[in-house]
């Protein structure tokens, strides 16, 4: 079995943990570099990205959680967590820092504020089962990928809506939040990733 941590800092950290572990894993909280040595891989919830980066600096965990990820730690990132993988991020803050484990420009906010949020049934490559009901909330989106990313869900389900979901060989990110509406398919796909890793 294998051990994912979710990155407990901000965002829905608990209902992260019950996806993986629903879907096979072992959810361990990460707040501590001996907490990340433990993990196969690892989740970055939602929250405020720039709040999460100051974070991951004060907790000492920036530098080595950086190097595990340059190293092919496996690490899904959603909402917030798509902006912490991101190389490039727009309408961000001057202090803001970011792993650049995707070559891609996001911008942050892009669906507009929370009033903005919204649901719709997203059609993900490589999910099966159908589509997959997704929550938006105060959400990123991609606006351009580097060579390799591979593009996995759009807005709309249109060829040419706004990017939602992106994936490089261990790293993936949406801008939704799957870990609300019980539906663990995302999750599991991760779980997936992790084990042949």
């Amino acid at each position: 079995m294998v051990t994912i941590g979710v990155l407990a800092l901000q965002g829905d950290v608990a209902e992260h943990a019950r996806a993986l572990e629903n879907s096979g894993a072992r959810a361990l909280l990460v707040r501590r570099v001996s907490e990340l040595d433990q993990v196969d891989g690892l989740v970055i919830p939602g929250g405020e990205s720039t709040t999460m980066s100051n974070l991951l600096l004060s907790f000492g965990l920036f530098d080595t959680l950086n190097d595990r990820i340059a190293s092919g730690l496996p690490v899904y990132g959603t909402c917030a967590g798509m902006i912490m993988l991101a190389s490039s991020i727009l309408d961000g803050r001057e202090d803001q820092r970011s792993f650049a484990a995707l070559d891609m420009v996001v911008r942050r906010n892009a669906f507009g504020r929370q009033v903005d949020s919204y649901e719709e049934d997203l059609d993900v490559e490589g999910l099966e089962g159908g589509p997959f009901h997704a929550v938006f909330i105060r959400a990123p989106w991609v606006e351009s990928v580097g060579e390799g990313v591979e593009v996995i869900a759009r807005a709309g389900n249109s060829t040419d809506g706004p990017i939602v979901g992106v994936r490089r060989d261990n790293v993936m990110a949406t801008s939704f939040h799957p870990e609300v509406g019980g539906d663990d398919r995302i999750h599991a796909m991760f779980v997936d990733m992790v084990a042949c890793a």
